[in-house]
């Protein structure tokens, strides 16, 4: 029997009921996330078919498209958040997505019930507004944020004047999640500081929210994107749930396959799938990196003994590197001018090959998030 994952063309009709292998589902997953080779797409195209990057810090995303596409510059993805083509809110998990402006009016109304829920039920601060009346609090800070942008604690103080004893923080949370509130430049702009100041999309994007999505295409996109997986998987990375309903009608437009432990894993039938064997160069992936938080099972990009290496009680994910397809250590860039570093945090000894292509796309990496150093220096940690 062919595993799925061999020589057969990205394009063939393959049998179900196949078995994918946690290597042929690694290749998989690199192939949908433009990791085998560097992708031609443009920014604003690469954004899309990603269905956003996480971006709860300002500078991973400039990372994570610039481990992905060929000759991307930071301006490039700046000059889209200051255009207003692309933007940055809460949306998969609740969490800061940079995803275009298109995307934007489209994915916040079906996701909203994913905001609702971690208001209430993922926050201590859902109990805090009791008896509130939110539809007079969201028009009183839609109206507020739209006249002036400005910061959620300076909206959660407003809001506090007019709702004496109220939490402030509780407020702003709750317009956080219940407003569709992007974050504005200079915040997310490649090298500019600033806080992050919020109006709502309909007011920075001149243009209404679209209801018109459809949860179903939704599902497709994510599996474009990081399949082959199936409804579990889908839950973790977006937040929504009772979605087993959802694949199952989407059974007959789909390839049916098995993971090692026997789960039925669903996919677009024409999307890639590489031979298991297929060469993969050293990637550095920046903080968050949405192809590490997608899936149930994450042995497919994380080998079980590195994560609790990234893990950390605070919840953060550092800066990765990817060695043979797979996590296999970290790494941080520390900027002093005119100096600056890469410390490379290796998870094992590597060989001669990894370490001088570590070397060479760490330069690379350099060159384009340092470009007026004087001084680059690469740095190996443990393991070396």
């Amino acid at each position: 029997m062919r595993r799925a994952g061999s020589n057969a063309p990205a394009g063939s009709q393959e049998r179900t009921g196949l078995t994918l292998t946690p290597r042929a589902l690694n290749r998989a997953l690199l192939a949908r996330q433009l990791l085998l080779q560097r992708s031609t797409l443009g920014v604003e195209a690469a954004i899309e078919h990603l269905v956003g990057v996480q971006a709860q810090s300002a500078n991973p995303p400039y990372f994570g498209l610039w481990a992905r596409l060929v000759d991307f510059t930071p301006d490039a993805l700046s000059t889209l958040l200051t255009r207003r083509r692309a933007v940055r809110l809460s949306l998969m998990r609740s969490t800061i997505h940079l995803v275009t402006a298109r995307d934007c009016l489209v994915l916040r109304p079906m996701l909203q019930p994913v905001q609702e829920r971690y208001l209430y039920s993922g926050s201590p601060y859902g109990r805090r507004l009791d008896g509130l009346d939110l539809a007079d609090v969201m028009a009183t800070a839609r109206n507020l944020v739209e006249d002036t942008p400005r910061t959620t604690a300076e909206l959660g103080a407003l809001l506090q004047a007019r709702w004496p004893g109220r939490d402030a923080t509780a407020l702003a949370y709750a317009c956080r999640n219940l407003l569709p509130l992007v974050q504005i430049p200079p915040r997310g702009v490649w090298e500019t500081g600033g806080p992050p100041n919020v109006t709502t999309a309909e007011s920075w994007l001149s243009k209404a929210l679209d209801h018109s999505g459809r949860i179903d295409d939704l599902i497709l996109r994510y599996l474009s994107a990081f399949g082959p997986a199936n409804a579990a998987d889908f839950q973790v990375w977006s937040g929504l749930t009772g979605m087993r309903a959802r694949f199952e009608s989407l059974r007959v437009k789909l390839t049916v396959f098995h993971d090692e432990r026997g789960k039925e894993l669903f996919d677009l039938p024409h999307a890639p799938r590489p031979d298991e064997e297929t060469v993969v160069s050293p990637r550095f992936l920046g903080e968050y990196d949405n192809i590490l938080l997608s899936h149930v099972d994450r042995t497919r990009i994380i080998p079980v003994v590195h994560r609790k290496q990234i893990a950390s009680r605070n919840g953060q994910v550092p800066g990765t590197i990817l060695i043979d397809g797979f996590v296999g250590g970290m790494w941080r860039m520390v900027k002093s001018r005119p100096r600056a570093t890469l410390r490379i945090t290796p998870f094992v000894r590597l060989s001669k090959a990894h370490r001088a292509e570590l070397i060479s796309e760490g330069e690379a990496l350099l060159e384009c998030a340092a470009p007026d150093a004087r001084t680059r220096n690469i740095v190996f940690g443990a393991n070396e």
